[in-house]
């Protein structure tokens, strides 16, 4: 049956083959101090001061915010597992990437897609970095709240700092183990017989989603028969109310086979909701070498995660990521902690488009991130969008030509002409001191 169309409000990013970097040295400090200790840049370091600037504001610890409410939502519908939202957004690349087996050549490792603070540091890009850390401290069921961080696009569903929700459960790989997940399985399949739900399933394992290698197929297959009720049982949680699901207008949910990394089998879940399907989570049953590498060998189990701006733009109707991070009382005095409620823009102002064009240097290479990195550093949350409109190559010099049209508009005040112009410039002049291009 052909799948109807997904609204995917957080585009997975385009990865490029190109994963040169050029130099910051001349920007850079010597040391940068973050969360109170110092670390030492070097050749590699691309994390900015607008991205510094957001480590300690910690938006899903703030009571009165819709991602903490959305977090508290997700927390009591697993009041058995430890909530942990504490754990530092510095770790090493191994931590990072190695410990959960992602390939050496993996883009997600390049400085165009990663913020480091040098060769041995970087921001987390994902909440599963502490999956090994978690698991080889014992803890056996736990969601970890944590903000991430990604070089990316700039636009209305974008931003290079968001908040993950990792869910995990493992259980001892014998008869124990896999009577506990029998009997799980059991209420929470009599739970959702009662519910208002229709959930379009695939296989728990296949040739195309197989179980691991060292996993007998019958436990993975309760594994991710473990998961999936659970995470329809979530979604109900989070939906149903909201949505109005009934008998007459049940919720529906849908599971789509993919592939990670640190899973297989690996799923995705998404949700019919208001005319769309939306794609909520990534989750599969966790790879064995991560577990190995915590040492705790003899356990097998399923992990989740899900980006809280996603599902919060939808449940809030929040038009504009960067809204998540106004300190406006016109957007603040509108949410009450435990509760979803519609969010009512206050007023629409307008918006300023301004067109750089520019021939690149030879010598040094310009990545779109590094571009949307440099504006984000100008003008901060004041972008709101900015596109390639333009390139080409000159037939007989064969340099290349770039146009950029980036769009300002302040959430909270309308910009004059002088104000976006001035920063503008600003944003040329970045462009030629740090990467030599020539304006056109």
């Amino acid at each position: 049956m052909q799948r109807a169309p997904v609204l995917r409000l957080f585009c997975r990013r385009t990865f490029s083959g190109q994963h040169r970097w050029h130099s910051q040295n001349a920007r850079n400090p010597e040391f940068l101090e973050i969360l109170g200790e110092r670390y030492a840049t070097d050749e590699i370091t691309n994390v900015t001061p607008a991205i510094l600037s957001k480590i300690p504001m910690r938006l899903h610890a703030q009571p009165s915010h819709p991602l903490h409410t959305l977090r508290t939502m997700i927390e009591s519908h697993y009041p058995d597992f430890a909530h942990l939202s504490s754990l530092s957004p510095l770790v090493t690349p191994h931590k990072n990437f190695d410990e959960l087996s992602f390939p050496a050549d993996h883009p997600g490792r390049a400085v165009t897609d990663s913020y480091y603070i040098n060769k041995g540091m970087m921001l987390r890009t994902h909440t599963s970095a502490h999956e090994v850390e978690v698991f080889g401290k014992g803890e056996d069921k736990w969601l970890l709240t944590a903000d991430v961080y990604r070089r990316d696009e700039i636009d209305g569903s974008h931003y290079p700092v968001f908040h993950q929700m990792e869910g995990a459960r493992v259980v001892s790989a014998d008869a124990s183990g896999i009577r506990e997940l029998e009997e799980d399985n059991e209420r929470l399949s009599q739970h959702l017989t009662r519910s208002d739900i229709v959930i379009e399933d695939v296989p728990h394992v296949s040739p195309s989603n197989p179980a691991q290698p060292g996993h007998d197929p019958k436990h993975a297959e309760l594994v991710a028969k473990n998961l999936k009720l659970s995470l329809n049982s979530l979604m109900l949680h989070l939906f149903q109310g909201i949505g109005g699901a009934s008998k007459e207008n049940p919720l529906k949910v849908r599971w789509i086979e993919t592939y990670f990394p640190f899973t297989s089998p690996s799923f995705e879940v998404e949700v019919f909701f208001r005319g769309e399907w939306l794609e909520i989570l990534g989750c599969g049953v966790v790879r064995q070498a991560t577990l190995d590498t915590a040492k705790v060998p003899n356990k097998i189990g399923w992990a989740f995660g899900l980006g809280l701006e996603r599902i919060a733009m939808v449940l809030y109707s929040i038009p504009d990521i960067r809204l998540f991070w106004s300190t406006d009382s016109r957007f603040i005095s509108q949410f009450t902690p435990g509760q979803i409620t519609a969010f009512k823009p206050y007023s629409k102002y307008p918006s300023c488009f301004k067109d750089v064009s520019f021939w690149t240097c030879s010598e040094m290479s310009l990545h779109e991130n590094d571009f949307c990195d440099l504006v984000r550093d100008v003008a901060g949350d004041l972008v709101e969008d900015v596109k390639m409109i333009d390139s080409f190559v000159h037939p007989k010099t064969n340099r290349t030509s770039l146009c950029y049209r980036v769009k300002y508009r302040s959430m909270d005040r309308s910009l004059s002409n002088k104000e976006v112009n001035e920063i503008h410039n600003e944003v040329e002049s970045r462009l030629q001191d740090e990467f030599r291009v020539e304006i056109r």
